[in-house]
């Protein structure tokens, strides 16, 4: 085995001998960037009392054992902090390269990079390429994931490190990007702590955050648990039981679920196929039965109830934690009453075109639900919506607050953060790198295909692309009173396809949008 280990390790170090990425020169001019991750998105250490120290997250060889005996945790209602269920570990964040090693990617030990480990790492090397440098322009922020995002040590953490991104880049304001949960956690330091937020943050760029929850996603990871990485890999790493037991004593977790004072345009729904027998007749019938989310918690405690799990010859009851639902409800309301400072700028960015579970159904017509704890052995039915295939868009989009933009793009929920559509729309915002001449500042969800992107849609077909042409000029100079795009200019843009069909001649495509921005953006598309 240590022969096998020490192959995997030469082998290791020579892939990433191989990698090389073009690096600008640094841009000292450039604001700094701080990047936080969402739930999963942090590497942690387990610290034993003797300082020994080892990666418990993310690892794919020997992950269940590790992770069973050193994250699974225990909520305490008088700290409001989950701690390992052995109190003897100490979990820590890698602090290395300035906060990104932590985020970046979260198996380095893995020969082959995963999507699923590979957190802002093409981000991070995106960024280095617009000429941000770490440790000067651009920083990470990793956290114990578990905890609650309005937990105080977390937010002290936060605040330590805007203010050491301040100091380093030499006193300039920061743009702070966000994945996911990262959202939730910022907006409560934002609520708690406004006056250090609007000291130390330029901008916030929110991406696919889950603002008002992710109703259905949450429901069946907290009865059936979840899969943190999909194929080959899933075998390896930590089974969905596993990780459904951690995530019943998370803070995070619970305030993941559906926000209760939202107020729902597509209300997520707990769906039961039962039976009913009719007193008189004594007839059954099987019937669907729908609870909207406060009505649904009561019959998760139930299925709940007798949850439990065996660790060191103890037996450890895992119901429904009654204590974290009342600590997350408090934190919904954080968030719901959470204000931008005028000085901050706010931007929104979130996944479409994605099925994305909202409602929740357990059992069919053939195969009715007869007791609530069957739903912890029972295959869920999803109701999707429109999303990024975790976070519904209605969810993604209520953020609450005064943004400059909020931008849909059509990914999924970890593949947005490594999305060149997205790149595109963050290298504009955060005027890095050389001016991209086919962007259109006016409408960013005017998004052109590329030259690639139309070649890959069409690689399957008999059509040919031949030419891709993309062509934005400025139209004139619009004045609003009290609009505050009056001083942006009226454009054009247009995408021309031509291809080769069957019968050898030449076809082309012409399609113009038109943006002007008199008294309010409009858009008009024609082919």
């Amino acid at each position: 085995m240590a022969v096998l280990d020490e192959l995997i390790r030469s082998i290791e170090l020579w892939i990433r001998a191989s990698r090389k990425h073009d690096v600008n020169a640094p841009n000292p001019e450039l604001d700094p960037v701080l990047l936080v991750p969402g739930i999963g998105g942090s590497m942690l250490n387990a610290i034993d009392e003797n300082g020994k120290t080892e990666r418990v997250w993310v690892r794919i060889f020997g992950a269940d054992h590790e992770f069973r005996t050193k994250l699974w945790p225990r909520f305490d209602p008088s700290s409001g902090k989950t701690i390992s269920v052995d109190e003897k570990i100490k979990i820590e964040v890698p602090e290395d390269r300035h906060g990104l090693y932590a985020i970046d990617v979260l198996d380095p030990d893995m020969i082959i990079e995963s999507e699923g480990v590979c957190y802002y790492h093409d981000m991070i090397v995106e960024m280095i390429k617009w000429g941000y440098q770490e440790g000067k322009t651009l920083f990470g922020f990793g956290y114990d994931f578990r905890q609650s995002n309005r937990l105080q040590e977390t937010l002290d953490r936060f605040a330590s490190k805007l203010e050491s991104a301040y100091a380093s880049s030499g006193g300039k304001k920061i743009n702070v990007v966000t994945h996911s949960m990262g959202g939730l956690l910022v907006k409560c330091f934002m609520a708690l702590h406004t006056d250090v937020f609007e000291k130390y943050v330029k901008c916030w760029i929110a991406i696919a955050a889950p603002f008002q929850g992710a109703p259905g996603y949450i429901t069946s990871s907290l009865l059936n648990g979840c899969s943190f990485v999909e194929g080959l890999e899933a075998y390896f790493f930590i089974s969905k039981w596993s990780m459904q037991q951690l995530l019943l004593e998370c803070p995070s977790i619970y305030e993941l679920m559906a926000a209760p004072s939202y107020k729902w345009e597509n209300i997520p729904l707990l769906q039961l196929w039962t039976e009913k027998k009719d007193s008189e007749s004594g007839k059954s019938s099987i019937l669907l039965e729908s609870y909207d989310p406060s009505k649904s918690l009561p019959l998760m405690v139930q299925a709940l109830s007798n949850n439990a799990v065996e660790l060191g010859g103890l037996q450890i009851p895992l119901p429904l934690n009654s204590e974290i639902l009342k600590w997350a409800n408090k934190t919904h309301e954080l968030l719901a009453s959470a204000k931008l400072p005028s000085s901050v700028k706010f931007y929104n960015i979130y996944g479409t075109n994605c099925g994305t579970p909202h409602s929740v159904c357990y059992g069919g017509q053939g195969d009715p639900v007869s007791d609530l704890k069957q739903l912890l052995f029972m295959e869920p039915k999803y109701i999707c919506v429109n999303g990024d295939g975790t976070v519904p868009v209605e969810s993604a989009k209520a953020d609450g607050l005064d943004a400059i933009a909020r931008v849909g793009v059509p990914a999924d929920h970890r593949g947005i953060i490594c999305n060149r559509h997205v790149f595109r729309i963050l290298k504009h915002w955060l005027k890095a790198g050389e001016p991209d001449p086919f962007y259109n500042p006016l409408n960013d969800f005017v998004i052109l295909p590329t030259a690639f992107e139309v070649g890959n849609d069409n690689k399957d077909t008999d059509i040919h692309v031949t030419s891709v042409k993309e062509d934005w000029q400025l139209l004139s100079q619009n004045n609003c009173q009290g609009n505050d795009n009056g001083d942006l200019l009226a454009m054009v843009g247009s995408l021309s396809v031509s291809s080769e069909g069957k019968d050898g001649l030449t076809y082309e495509a012409h399609a113009t949008v038109v943006a002007q921005t008199d008294c309010g953006k409009h858009v008009e598309v024609s082919d």
